[in-house]
Protein backbone atom coordinates (compact mmCIF):
# COMPACT_ATOMS: atom_id res chain seq x y z
CA UNK A 1 0.00 0.00 0.00
CA UNK A 2 1.61 3.58 -0.89
CA UNK A 3 1.87 5.67 1.89
CA UNK A 4 0.93 9.56 0.45
CA UNK A 5 3.33 12.16 1.56
CA UNK A 6 3.43 15.92 1.15
CA UNK A 7 6.57 17.41 -0.97
CA UNK A 8 7.27 19.57 1.85
CA UNK A 9 7.39 16.56 3.95
CA UNK A 10 9.56 14.64 1.53
CA UNK A 11 12.45 17.04 1.25
CA UNK A 12 12.43 17.44 4.64
CA UNK A 13 12.76 13.30 5.57
CA UNK A 14 14.26 12.51 1.99
CA UNK A 15 16.64 10.02 3.87
CA UNK A 16 13.78 8.36 5.94
CA UNK A 17 12.53 7.82 2.79
CA UNK A 18 14.92 6.56 1.16
CA UNK A 19 15.49 4.09 3.62
CA UNK A 20 11.61 2.53 3.89
CA UNK A 21 11.60 2.75 0.47
CA UNK A 22 15.14 0.02 0.76
CA UNK A 23 12.87 -1.93 2.66
CA UNK A 24 10.09 -1.91 -0.12
CA UNK A 25 7.73 0.79 1.08
CA UNK A 26 5.69 2.85 -1.37
CA UNK A 27 5.52 6.65 -1.07
CA UNK A 28 3.25 9.29 -3.36
CA UNK A 29 4.48 12.78 -3.35
CA UNK A 30 1.83 15.18 -3.56
CA UNK A 31 1.83 18.97 -3.94
CA UNK A 32 -1.17 20.95 -2.83
CA UNK A 33 -2.90 17.64 -2.15
CA UNK A 34 -2.41 16.59 -6.16
CA UNK A 35 -0.15 13.33 -5.99
CA UNK A 36 2.44 13.96 -8.62
CA UNK A 37 5.39 11.61 -7.99
CA UNK A 38 5.32 7.64 -7.13
CA UNK A 39 8.95 6.40 -5.05
CA UNK A 40 9.18 3.03 -5.55
CA UNK A 41 11.97 0.57 -5.29
CA UNK A 42 14.15 0.73 -7.93
CA UNK A 43 14.29 -2.52 -10.18
CA UNK A 44 17.34 -3.03 -12.13
CA UNK A 45 16.73 -4.32 -15.86
CA UNK A 46 19.42 -7.08 -16.26
CA UNK A 47 20.44 -8.70 -19.77
CA UNK A 48 19.29 -11.64 -19.43
CA UNK A 49 15.47 -9.98 -18.96
CA UNK A 50 16.30 -7.53 -22.44
CA UNK A 51 17.24 -10.55 -24.32
CA UNK A 52 14.66 -12.55 -23.11
CA UNK A 53 11.86 -9.68 -24.16
CA UNK A 54 13.49 -8.90 -27.93
CA UNK A 55 13.26 -12.77 -28.32
CA UNK A 56 10.04 -13.13 -27.26
CA UNK A 57 8.55 -10.14 -29.61
CA UNK A 58 10.56 -11.81 -32.04
CA UNK A 59 8.60 -15.13 -31.79
CA UNK A 60 5.38 -13.31 -32.15
CA UNK A 61 3.44 -13.88 -35.32
CA UNK A 62 3.21 -11.70 -37.72
CA UNK A 63 -0.14 -10.39 -39.22
CA UNK A 64 -0.19 -11.27 -42.82
CA UNK A 65 -1.82 -9.38 -45.31
CA UNK A 66 -2.32 -6.05 -43.22
CA UNK A 67 0.38 -3.33 -45.10
CA UNK A 68 2.56 -1.06 -42.84
CA UNK A 69 0.67 1.93 -44.06
CA UNK A 70 -2.64 0.63 -43.43
CA UNK A 71 -0.76 -0.18 -39.78
CA UNK A 72 0.19 3.48 -39.82
CA UNK A 73 -3.32 4.41 -40.84
CA UNK A 74 -5.30 2.86 -38.36
CA UNK A 75 -3.30 3.73 -35.40
CA UNK A 76 -3.56 7.69 -36.83
CA UNK A 77 -7.48 7.00 -37.11
CA UNK A 78 -6.98 5.34 -33.04
CA UNK A 79 -8.21 1.83 -33.91
CA UNK A 80 -4.86 0.30 -32.19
Amino acid sequence: MDTSIGAFEAKAQLSRLLRAVEQGQRFTISVRGKPVADLVPHHAVTTEAVAAAVAALQATPRIRGVSDADVAGFVGEGRL
